[in-house]
């Protein structure tokens, strides 16, 4: 929107063309979306507190987090204004990958919505069936990987790029819908199971998010993707001001996530945050380095895949309780501890992730 009015007067003064500038756009795109969360994280907090929107605590889990009962849930909710609110300020409002991602991740918002106020409103503790909230999801993910497909001007925005080899690429076809459709899928869960503790899913998430910003900035420009072998994708840049109001509103978010929180994202929050992770892996052609950065929500979901499976085959549980983090909890590890060493996981896996752009 600013970056139309920037257009507009620079007739009458040159110095509002460098609002074109993608890299200061995404600058000011943090700033918006963290000014917006801090301004309106108060009043969010208090209106929630007001219409008595608590969270819900299993009694079967860590009995240090019976104490978190009532606390404000489906903050996520001021993530998504955050974000938009950036987005619509400083993005390229003609760029069909910015409006995608955007819809995808309102839209994921908007299941985790449902699920949230049958769960906390309603006192429905089944919530959004899980049947009925896959499909949404699922029908969500096709209808956005069948548009990609279908306008995408070459087989190079539709192939699998391998890390560490530099002519790797693998044309992927029709099969690209079913790749993208697990990526954006498993990525909304995937960060979904992640938030169970104060702050742990929030800030991997900004750190995932500002590393696909950068591949983003790099597969739009023609001079970077071809120096680091990687697919030229014509618009995927201006995901960067996405990814910066992503980081934003995610840094804004920790202010009063953070231990002890003073509130809950929801899944209005961690549905939509990873299916936004997951649709900019899969505008960057950077699946792969995006399943390698996120690795902690790889871990989290594995942790939950193989204690059902193995509960059901065996009768024996292999972790103390899943996701992953409580099972570290219940090993004695104060819940900070946990929180902080996820997250330097993630910060090396991020650096890891990174390092395969230049390494092929």
């Amino acid at each position: 929107m600013l970056l139309w009015l920037a257009e507009y007067l620079t007739q009458f003064h040159t110095g509002f063309a460098v609002v074109q500038y993608l890299s200061l756009r995404a600058i000011f795109a943090v700033i918006t979306a963290l000014s917006v969360a801090l301004f309106l994280g108060p009043k969010v907090i208090r209106k929630l507190r007001e219409y008595q929107i608590g969270q819900t605590i299993r009694d079967d889990g860590p009995k240090s987090h019976l104490s978190k009962a009532g606390t404000p849930t489906m903050g996520g909710a001021l993530i998504l204004l955050s974000i938009t609110v950036s987005t619509l300020l400083w993005g390229n409002l003609e760029n069909k990958y910015v409006w995608l991602t955007l819809l995808v991740t309102l839209a994921f918002g908007v299941i985790g919505w449902v699920d949230d106020y049958r769960k906390v409103v309603e006192k429905n503790s089944r919530g959004l069936p899980a049947r009925w909230k896959y499909f949404w999801q699922s029908a969500l993910a096709i209808v956005a990987a069948v548009y990609m497909f279908s306008t995408a001007p070459s087989s190079a925005e539709t192939s699998l790029i391998i890390p560490f080899f530099k002519d790797v690429i693998i044309e992927l076809g029709i099969f690209y819908i079913v790749l993208s459709y697990f990526v954006i899928v498993g990525a909304s869960n995937a960060v979904n199971l992640t938030d169970g503790l104060d702050g742990l899913a929030i800030l991997p998430t900004v750190m995932v998010g500002a590393a696909l910003g950068l591949c983003a900035y790099f597969a739009g420009n023609v001079n970077y993707s071809d120096y680091l072998s990687i697919p030229y994708v014509i618009g995927a840049g201006e995901l960067v001001v996405f990814s910066g109001a992503l980081v934003g509103a995610g840094v804004g978010f920790l202010w009063f996530n953070t231990y002890p929180a003073q509130v809950f994202m929801g899944d209005v929050g961690s549905l939509a945050l990873g299916a936004a992770l997951g649709m900019m892996a899969v505008i960057t052609r950077q699946e792969i380095v995006f399943f390698i950065m996120g690795g902690i929500f790889v871990a989290e979901t594995m942790s939950v895949i193989l204690q059902v499976g193995s509960f059901k085959l065996t009768g024996k549980r292999i972790f103390r309780m899943a996701p992953l983090h409580h099972h570290y909890e219940l090993k004695g590890w104060p819940e900070p501890r946990v929180i902080v060493r996820f997250w330097i996981v993630t910060l090396l896996l991020v650096l890891a992730g990174l390092a395969t752009l230049k390494i092929r």
